[in-house]
């Protein structure tokens, strides 16, 4: 007869006893290690896009400019806004507040923004706002005015708002003869208005969507723009919104060749800034860097040092492309060309640099089939 064999319980109990253990440790080190993952992980960078028409319906430079960022890798972004992308011919990351028909005069007076920026919480604002305010012959001052309130809501949320404000498209619609002209007048007291309105923590930079852009070719009415002026548009605000999405963006507010004011100015340099007390040209050195780069064109800037004994009274960076390049755009800086060599002298508020201390000047160029970096030169005045 044979005899059943009975369980060795104790074995058993301390088998399940070991499995449980084990089990609650992986589910206690999971959380963890799931956690630092997370942290790891640096949330993107949420851009709103604010607008009339121009900027929502469809807007499709946003979604040129979305493709671009793509194509240069900078992928660490998330547009925001409650209207939804439009159709464009390619699925991108639209969602926007591009209002057609809306004044930034009548956003700022019925308090619209504040809604729109707790329901999307962005840490960049890009602006083309104006454009029906101008149609409607609204004074410059007003639609500024509007301008300052919009930004105190939008830093009234995020302190540290990095706001990005267009100098509009040029429009010229056959029902407003005057729009033209009344542009020319808004963009104009834009600058003057971001450099008095910028701060440390939150800066203005001003974006020239007006010089090269052509109502009769890059619109097809005169004032919302075609896929060539998508394009412009959407090149335009690359650099800039590049820059803010690294939050290197500079702070004096840029101004574009031939553009409607030559009165931009930057913002101010320190105070209690030393005075020269050399101009021997000692210690000047220039560092040429290519920024960030895309199909036809590129952000550059120039780093001045003084790595002399002495503080300059002025600088002057030279160097000549080699491949063509031309520059359109300049910040920080007095930019000239002729021909391939290029001049970079100091604006009113950097030219005295103290031992030690450095500068930077920025530009925007063209480029076609390579874009060498130039040998660059240096001296102080």
């Amino acid at each position: 007869m044979n005899r059943r064999r009975r369980p060795r319980l104790p074995g058993i109990l301390a088998t399940i006893v070991t499995i449980t253990a084990v089990v609650l440790a992986l589910i206690t080190i999971r959380p963890a290690l799931a956690g630092n993952d997370l942290e790891a992980q640096a949330d993107p960078v949420r851009i709103m896009a604010l607008g009339d028409s121009i900027t929502g319906s469809p807007g499709c430079w946003r979604a040129l400019l979305w493709q671009k960022l793509q194509a240069a890798g900078v992928t660490n972004t998330d547009f925001v806004g409650t209207l939804p992308p439009q159709g464009c011919g390619f699925a991108y990351d639209g969602e926007n507040e591009g209002h057609g028909g809306y004044l930034a005069t009548n956003i700022a007076g019925q308090s619209l923004l504040p809604g729109w920026l707790a329901a999307t919480d962005p840490d960049v604002v890009m602006m083309h706002l104006g454009t029906n305010d101008v149609w409607s012959n609204i004074a410059p001052a007003t639609i500024l005015a509007a301008f300052s309130t919009l930004v105190d809501q939008m830093r009234a949320g995020n302190p540290g708002m990095r706001i990005l404000v267009a100098q509009i498209i040029p429009v010229d619609p056959p029902s407003c003869t005057e729009c033209a002209a009344r542009t020319v007048a808004f963009n104009a007291a834009i600058p003057a208005w971001a450099a008095s309105r910028s701060t440390a923590a939150s800066p203005i930079t001003v974006v020239d969507q007006w010089t090269g852009f052509v109502p009769a070719t890059d619109t097809g009415d005169g004032v919302h723009p075609n896929a060539a002026g998508d394009a412009k548009i959407a090149n335009r605000w690359y650099a800039p919104l590049v820059a803010a999405i690294n939050g290197t963006q500079p702070t004096p507010t840029p101004t574009g060749t031939g553009s409607p004011s030559p009165t931009a100015g930057p913002t101010p340099g320190p105070t209690g800034s030393p005075t020269p007390t050399g101009g021997s040209g000692g210690g000047c050195t220039a560092t040429y860097t290519i920024v960030g780069q895309w199909q036809g064109g590129f952000q550059g800037e120039v780093v001045i040092a003084n790595g002399g004994s002495a503080a300059s009274r002025s600088w002057t960076a030279r160097f000549a492309f080699g491949a063509g390049q031309t520059v359109s755009q300049a910040w920080g800086g007095n930019v000239t060309q002729s021909g391939v060599d290029v001049t970079v002298s100091n604006a009113s508020w950097n030219g005295v640099l103290a031992p030690g201390a450095s500068t930077t000047a920025g530009f925007i160029a063209s480029w076609t089939g390579s874009n060498p970096t130039p040998a660059t030169t240096c001296t102080f005045g």
